[in-house]
């Protein structure tokens, strides 16, 4: 071959060829992407609708059977499954590898569109998305308090205010989510011997506290001198400030004389407690409970290079984290 013939005539342009490869080898080595997946698309596309409050057999009936006949009809699908549950239903869609993955999507979009006013209108929207390898979380941070000095509720807080944030402004990072948080909530326990007393109905009390706990914006006032932007910023402040809230007024003598009547405030029908929100994620970690923080790379970064840049945003912060 004429490149062993130059080599032999060229002993050391030889040499400093190979040499030149293996530089660049090591060059490209040390930049070379670590991901756990390959960047490849596998057109399979979830289809995800919520009925409240309806079980299992009537998802299936009412809301699946009729996503399947619709979305039966697309051309290029290789398996057609679902699963209904308790207020809840998923279909999901596989094509045949040689389908564009964006295409497929919207072709299902369409073809659920088209059924969508037939569906009850208790069914919420539907929620349409392609599956995709590289949003599986690269990276869990668990909070929790080895002492027992601090509530969930507490965890929950310093994780959303404080490390979510810088781990959020770590490059390379998509989105952090939180599983497990429990956080703050003003709870209204109704008392309905009370309720049944003034004859006032639940939806009245809801109506009240929206009315009474909200900011709206008003326009504006011009002249010709200024502009004045006007909003009713009556959103509570604090706690207490929901038992004063008027939910109906009880007609007396004087009302019915043209009066507003006695007005009946939401701590007379109700019980107002500030505490945590009800409990809808569980995170645990060795049996115990603790707040999870879940990292999602962006497409296409580096996953070493995230993870790397994720542990120092965490000994920023003052945390020891402990590496699994």
């Amino acid at each position: 071959m004429w490149f062993t013939r130059v080599s032999i005539a060229n002993p050391v342009m030889a040499v400093m060829v190979m040499l030149a490869f293996v530089v660049l080898g090591l060059f490209s080595y040390q930049r070379l992407a670590v991901d756990q997946f390959p960047n490849i698309d596998l057109p399979t596309v979830v289809i995800q609708m919520d009925y409240p409050g309806a079980s299992p057999e009537i998802v299936e009936s009412e809301v699946t059977k009729r996503v399947e006949e619709a979305v039966n009809t697309v051309a290029g699908i290789s398996t057609l499954s679902s699963r209904s549950y308790e207020g809840t239903s998923i279909v999901i869609v596989e094509f045949n590898l040689d389908i564009d993955g964006r295409k497929a999507a919207e072709d299902v979009r369409e073809k659920v569109a088209l059924i969508r006013p037939l569906l009850r209108d208790e069914v919420k929207e539907p929620r349409i998305f392609r599956f995709d390898p590289a949003s599986a979380p690269i990276f869990n941070v668990a909070i929790l308090a080895t002492d027992g000095t601090k509530s969930a509720q507490d965890l929950s807080t310093w994780a959303t205010q404080v490390l979510q944030k810088r781990l959020e402004n770590v490059r390379g990072v998509g989105s952090v989510t939180l599983v497990g948080g429990v956080e703050r909530e003003i709870n209204l326990h109704i008392r309905p011997a009370a309720l049944e007393a003034f004859g006032i109905g639940v939806d009245q009390i809801v109506a009240a506290v929206k009315s009474e706990n909200q900011e709206l914006p008003m326009g504006a006032i011009r002249s010709a001198e200024q502009e004045r932007v006007v909003q009713i910023n009556a959103r509570l402040k604090r706690p207490e400030d929901f038992r004063d809230i008027v939910v109906a007024r009880r007609a007396t003598g004087s009302a019915a004389a043209g009066g507003a009547g006695q007005p009946i405030k939401l701590w007379q029908v109700a019980d107002v407690v500030d505490g945590p929100q009800e409990i809808e994620s569980v995170a645990l970690y060795n049996g115990q409970r603790t707040v999870l923080l879940s990292v999602q790379k962006s497409q296409g970064e580096n996953t070493i290079t995230v993870v790397d840049g994720l542990y120092k945003a965490l000994d920023d912060a003052g945390r020891s984290p402990r590496r699994a």
